[in-house]
């Protein structure tokens, strides 16, 4: 067969093997990968773009940069809160939230000492740098980390804490006299809610009075007794035992001024003669001995943040 012409009319010589021509294009990197490890390598990359373009600026009221924290699964399944494959979990499902904004993306980074973590609205503490503590303080001590009288103190219970660089101190007093819940910690915004008059935190207190009290002291107290700085009330009264001239009545109020337990029964006409705080909000003694120290669990801290709305 004649080979085609050209365009100057002279045959189109046949190409020889030997001068093929050789394509330079580099071949397809994925063209052999499965659709699950493409889908994964599109996930990671979305998730790294997202961190890099979150920056520091998703964070607000100031918190920190974040480009060199921990990423966000690890800080909460570092804090108990589900396994790290589990947590990855519940920020897809968008049930996690730093510092009031939800996160749905893997890879962001968080610095747990700084930033406010909620998983289902419930604040999670994961600042490795807080301590709770609740003390079944005894009778005797001061409630005072260190005492110019010498007397004994909380801060004798805690010495060794305070002595390993732990700076804490105690929530609220308990008069000398008096036994039971105290709480210890270094969280001041934790501290300076449960105090404050405006959350309405309750305390309970087993009191052993003097007399055999009855229904006319329960109504008094739930209605309210005049001290000299104003009335004061219970929001729970309950007459326990009665035996041999003594009683031992719950007492749970939200109040905070000084002595109010004793005050009030003493003007209802039932001295104290023993009081323990047994509770403060949901954390009880259980059966703590007097002078043990233990750390708050992870739900009897949410309960606090909950009830000041932290």
């Amino acid at each position: 067969m004649t080979p085609p012409a050209r365009r100057d009319g002279t045959p189109e010589k046949k190409q020889r093997d030997s001068e093929m021509l050789v394509s330079n294009a580099k071949p397809a990197r994925h063209q052999h990968v499965d659709k699950r490890e493409r889908a994964n390598r599109k996930k990671k990359a979305t998730a790294d773009s997202v961190a890099r373009e979150l920056g520091a600026d998703w964070l607000t009221e100031g918190k920190s940069n974040n480009s060199k924290g921990e990423r966000l699964q690890k800080v909460l399944a570092k804090a108990g809160v589900a396994s790290r494959r589990h947590a990855e979990i519940m920020i897809d499902a968008g049930r996690v939230e730093v510092n009031g904004k939800i996160i749905m993306q893997q890879g962001v980074r968080v610095d747990p000492n700084v930033d406010i973590i909620r998983v289902d609205g419930v604040r999670i503490n994961v600042n490795e740098e807080t301590q709770y503590f609740i003390l079944n303080k005894p009778r005797g001590l001061q409630s005072t980390m260190s005492d110019e009288l010498g007397r004994p103190c909380i801060g004798d219970l805690i010495g060794e804490r305070v002595a390993a660089g732990q700076r804490l101190f105690h929530v609220g007093r308990l008069d000398a006299d008096t036994e039971g819940l105290i709480l210890i910690t270094n969280d001041g915004e934790l501290a300076n809610r449960l105090m404050h008059p405006k959350y309405e935190v309750r305390k309970t207190y087993l009191a052993t009075v003097l007399g055999e009290a009855g229904n006319g002291l329960v109504r008094t107290l739930k209605e309210g007794v005049e001290l000299e700085d104003g009335l004061a009330k219970a929001d729970y009264v309950q007459v326990v035992d009665k035996n041999q001239g003594y009683s031992l009545v719950r007492v749970e109020l939200h109040e905070g001024r000084k002595h109010i337990v004793r005050r009030m029964l003493k003007e209802a006409g039932f001295p104290v003669q023993r009081l323990v705080r047994t509770k403060l909000h949901t954390l009880q003694l259980g059966e703590m001995k007097p002078g043990i120290l233990r750390a708050l669990n992870s739900s009897e801290l949410t309960s606090l943040y909950k009830a000041v709305g932290m």
